[in-house]
């Protein structure tokens, strides 16, 4: 069972903040012990999670929490918006689907940079994502 350690917030309401959640969660996966190529996973993943909540989503608030269980560190991205919510999460999960004028692989291309993905999602509700990844053992 995961326990998390350290649990740090970001407002997501600004081009400044998608700049402040990057560097925010790359120091994270650099305390976490993380590779440079998980480094980079992670962030991205992050990054299109946050720039989601801020331009789909109108704003909300990211949590990096670090995790340590048995043998492995891990880091976990929740992020949550108080926008439409998503009307057909299939689609949006779709590479190459998008609302905007996006490139449509936010959603689909953060969960398979990271192990663990799970999203809430209710029209009117806004949207929660949740992440995870683990240093390997």
């Amino acid at each position: 069972m995961a326990q998390v350690t350290v649990r740090r917030s970001y407002d997501v309401r600004s081009d400044d903040d998608l700049l402040t959640v990057r560097h925010a969660v790359r120091a994270a996966t650099v305390e976490c012990g993380f590779g440079l190529v998980d480094q980079t996973r992670v962030v991205t993943a992050a990054s299109e999670l946050a720039r989601n909540a801020y331009i789909h989503g109108g704003g909300g608030t990211l949590s990096v929490e670090l995790l340590t269980r048995p043998g492995a560190a891990g880091i976990r991205l929740v992020i949550q918006d108080e926008g439409p919510g998503i009307p057909d999460i299939a689609a949006a999960m779709t590479d190459g689907w998008t609302s905007g004028n996006g490139l449509g692989h936010g959603l689909g291309g953060a969960r398979r940079l990271m192990e663990e993905f799970h999203l809430d999602t209710r029209p009117g509700a806004g949207t929660t994502v949740t992440a995870t990844r683990w240093t390997t053992p």
